[in-house]
């Protein structure tokens, strides 16, 4: 086992340690401090030990790179630790000198987590470590990028509002008439005295941007692929766009809140029980074709009974879209690729009691049409001053049930309720967000298409992009436990499982 790792001086002197194991800082220095004393001058060496540890090192001109393990942990592994520990600074310090190491030590401790967890080497190369720490996300991109194009439009509506109230303005001085009173002063006339440059400047103080509503993820409490609950964090964020003008879209966040009520764990839930939860995030066009579509699914066991701690879970996996597979850390992989068998890879050590442990996780990602669970066909057709729109459904993954659907269909503002035609289903219309929802209770083999028509004054890009949600008590990708026994006498154990399937995004542009 890695104790801690260390940049120091030649001196003895920590710059940077990182523990990963509970030592006290007195405790780690007096292991540093003592570490030149050690060392034979005149000799090259790689390591040297004592009585209870062992230190693996290499020199960095002024500085040593050094690794204190426990006598019985592998060297072979620690050297080959320790080459990418030492490749990992120079990729933060320009200099390998003290001051340089101490600027960047936040960054380097983070770079050392991901190579290390608990002790134990995680597999990753130097690529790799620079993608987790830079964290870079798509998704913020885009939205920083669409945040910025409302704010270039909100200007530029401003900008053209000035223009036009000066020019009325003008033409009512021309006239010798009173200048007319405009939105924001109420019913008070704006004198003809009030010079152009004072009705620009209020204008532009009153008038605030009209952003255009940004597409949000869920804020519900969704369990799927989570360790531990965020639910303040997000509601803080959504509440601070709010201030900011942000209109933020909750239509699919209130379905994972109403997902969660609906499939609370069963009455009859036993010693041994299994959640089994894959979220979905799927982006269509308008025009057909999948842009992409990523699930992510896991297996979350819960024992509440010590005798049970030891076991092992049988699974079978019929999937056949080619679904990555990914075991935790101490679950024994091989045992799991030759029999698919999840169990500890000490058989003598125990499951922890009273806690969800992901045993299991897998993910798929694809752009393959074929696979889309529920296909949504969106036709707005202009005729005349209005927009007559037909939208259909069509359930393409025949052994889903999907509940409590909603199709969200967004309205332009300000031209009244839809008409609607004919209609699968029932509908609700929120005239304060502009949104129509489509509301079916039970998406299935014998309900598996249906279609909507309407008609509202607006364009065809009015009604994009539209929105889906839905909850279900069957997975997508069929894998399932079939049986769970004894690691002794490989008896068997009663079980109870727990099945979700949630939409994280799905979404037709």
């Amino acid at each position: 086992v890695l104790l801690a790792a260390a940049v120091c001086t030649k001196a003895g002197k920590a710059i940077v340690s990182r523990q990963f194991v509970e030592m006290t800082r007195t405790r780690i220095e007096g292991l540093l401090a003592a570490f030149p004393k050690l060392m034979n001058t005149g000799k090259q060496h790689t390591f040297v030990e004592t009585e209870s540890v062992r230190y693996v090192y290499q020199p960095m001109e002024k500085l040593y790179m050094v690794l204190i393990t426990t006598k019985n942990s592998n060297i072979l592994e620690d050297l080959e630790t320790l080459r990418l520990f030492s490749r990992v600074i120079p990729e933060y310090c320009r200099a390998l000198e003290e001051n340089e190491i101490s600027e960047h030590c936040f960054d380097l401790i983070f770079a050392f987590d991901e190579i290390v967890a608990l002790g134990y080497r995680e597999n990753v190369n130097l690529a790799q470590i620079r993608t987790f720490t830079e964290m870079e996300s798509h998704e913020e991109k885009v939205f920083r990028a669409v945040r910025e194009t409302q704010e270039r439009e909100a200007k530029a509506e401003m900008r053209r509002k000035a223009k036009e109230l000066q020019q009325a303005r003008r033409d009512a001085e021309r006239q010798g008439k009173k200048a007319p009173g405009f939105g924001g002063f109420g019913s008070v006339a704006v004198s003809g005295g009030m010079t152009a440059s004072v009705i620009t400047e209020t204008i532009i103080e009153t008038e605030k941007p009209k952003v255009a509503p940004a597409p949000a993820r869920p804020s519900g409490p969704s369990k799927a692929l989570k360790l531990g609950a965020k639910g303040k964090e997000v509601d803080n964020f959504v509440d601070k766009l709010k201030s900011e003008g942000e209109n933020i879209l909750t239509a699919v966040g209130k379905r994972s809140t109403e997902a969660a009520k609906v499939l609370a764990p069963p009455v009859n839930m036993e010693s041994v029980h299994m959640k089994i939860e894959e979220k979905i995030s799927l982006t269509c066009g308008r025009d057909g074709g999948l842009q992409s579509m990523e699930l992510h699914g896991m297996i979350m066991l819960h024992i509440a009974d010590e005798k049970f701690a030891r076991i092992r879970l049988h699974v079978e996996n019929e999937d056949k879209r080619g679904v990555q597979l990914q075991t935790h850390p101490n679950v024994d992989k091989k045992l799991f690729t030759t029999e698919s068998q999840i169990g500890l890879k000490n058989p003598e050590k125990s499951f922890p009691i009273n806690s969800d442990v992901g045993v299991l996780k897998w993910r798929l990602q694809t752009t393959e049409e074929s696979f889309i669970p529920l296909t949504i066909n969106c036709w707005p057709s202009e005729s005349g001053n209005s927009c007559d729109v037909n939208i259909e459904y069509e359930l393409q993954e025949e052994s889903l049930e999907l509940n409590d659907v909603i199709i969200t269909i967004p309205l332009p503002s300000g031209v009244g309720a839809p008409v609607i035609g004919e209609i699968d289903g029932e509908y609700r219309h929120d005239s304060r967000r502009n949104l129509l929802e489509w509301c079916l209770p039970v998406i299935d083999a014998k309900n598996k298409s249906g279609s909507l028509e309407f008609s509202i004054a607006g364009q065809p890009n009015d009604f994009f992009p539209v929105q889906v949600s839905f909850i279900s008590k069957k997975n997508y990708c069929n894998i399932q436990v079939t049986k769970v026994t004894l690691v002794d006498g490989n008896s068997p154990v009663r079980f109870s499982t727990e099945t979700t399937f949630l939409v994280d995004k799905y979404e037709v542009l």
